[in-house]
């Protein structure tokens, strides 16, 4: 008898298939086999997906890019991608489907409430994106990763946390070397693609730190590739050891060295601070539907882990007082830290393993 078989759907970010990325890692480990429906742009986060995980690449497409001749072959590829998935689960059919959000995940699993297969889908964000809005009442079960999460009144969820990544998972409640006078580490991070304010504003805020803190300090920063000369020429004039780059692959070393982050507030980015646990600067990112990167970065900044410095608040300036005020106070960094390690559910990948392997329990019994 084969092993049975989950089929993991995911959209084209990171906020998606990170966590994504962590599920099929316990899957692969508990004896299941793995599939991974994505699309083209997903794709480029598999890098870190254990090479047992299949790859299937899928037709979908979405209304936020491209004119309108573009919006209205939308529907169009994304029924021919749902029949597509049909077709592949009736050769080999799943025992579980899991949608992490995003469009790439509709074919899958449209294809899973055709054929009536168990199914559920985990949102990372503390509102539920669009696709996993319209799947919300057709799947088994809602696994929340940032809580609460606004959820339809029809519906129930139930907090798992947010799944990191093995990288992640090993460097867990790392030892918090407290600032002072020796190297001090900070770490930009915008998201998988980076983010303008960022660049913007972090550079000019670190050069303008105190002497006795800035001659200390080491950046590492993830840079829009745009950006990115612009950024590493402002760190080099100001004599500012930096490290830019438009994404880093070790991530969670980074993070794990560093005495701060300052980051936009998506789902993964929150999860991989609580479970190292890091004090943090975030700057949600005020475009997210329906604010939802506020909702996540509520919760550390609650127990005392993050400071929020809103995008319209956000000067050079007012980041060096906080910058200033978190790698100048030793006592209140190592509190955020410890907050943040408080906050963090190292075992949310192990949950939402619990969650799948229930939903196959309970088809078969």
């Amino acid at each position: 008898m084969s092993a049975p078989l989950l089929v993991i759907a995911a959209g084209g970010t990171g906020g998606h298939m990170f966590p994504a990325q962590s599920l099929a890692e316990v899957m692969l480990a508990r004896g299941w086999r793995v599939k991974l429906s994505t699309d083209a742009r997903g794709a480029r986060y598999t890098q870190g997906f254990p090479h047992a995980v299949e790859i299937d690449e899928v037709a979908s497409a979405t209304f936020a890019r491209g004119g309108l001749l573009a919006k209205i072959k939308v529907p169009l590829r994304l029924i021919s991608g749902t029949l597509a998935a049909r077709r592949g689960f009736r050769k080999d059919m799943p025992a579980v489907v899991v949608g992490f959000g995003g469009y790439p995940s509709i074919p899958a699993l449209g294809a899973a409430s055709l054929l009536k297969l168990p199914s559920m889908i985990h949102e990372q964000n503390g509102v539920l994106g669009r696709v996993n809005q319209i799947f919300a009442p057709r799947v088994n079960a809602i696994a929340c990763g940032t809580w609460p999460t606004t959820l339809p009144s029809s519906v129930k969820g139930t907090h798992v946390g947010n799944p990191v990544r093995a990288a992640v998972l090993e460097r867990a409640g790392a030892p918090y070397m407290a600032p002072g006078p020796h190297p001090m580490s900070v770490l930009v991070i915008g998201g998988s693609q980076g983010a303008r304010i960022l660049s913007d504003v972090v550079p000019e805020a670190l050069t303008a730190l105190p002497p006795d803190i800035r001659k200390h300090l080491r950046v590492s920063h993830q840079a829009r590739p745009e950006d990115q000369a612009k950024v590493a020429e402002h760190y080099a004039a100001a004599g500012l050891p930096a490290e830019v780059e438009p994404f880093f692959h070790d991530v969670p070393a980074r993070m794990a060295e560093a005495q701060l982050v300052i980051s936009r507030a998506g789902a993964s980015s929150i999860a991989d601070l609580s479970v190292i646990g890091r004090p943090s600067v975030l700057i949600p990112f005020a475009a997210a539907a329906a604010d939802h990167q506020t909702a996540n970065a509520r919760g550390l900044a609650e127990v005392g882990a993050a400071d929020i410095l809103t995008e319209q608040d956000a000067t050079p300036d007012a980041l060096t007082a906080q910058v200033t005020a978190i790698l100048g106070d030793p006592a209140r960094a190592s509190a955020m830290a410890e907050a943040a390690l408080g906050f963090g559910k190292p075992d949310a990948a192990n949950e939402l393993a619990g969650m799948v392997e229930a939903l196959a329990h309970n088809k078969s019994a």
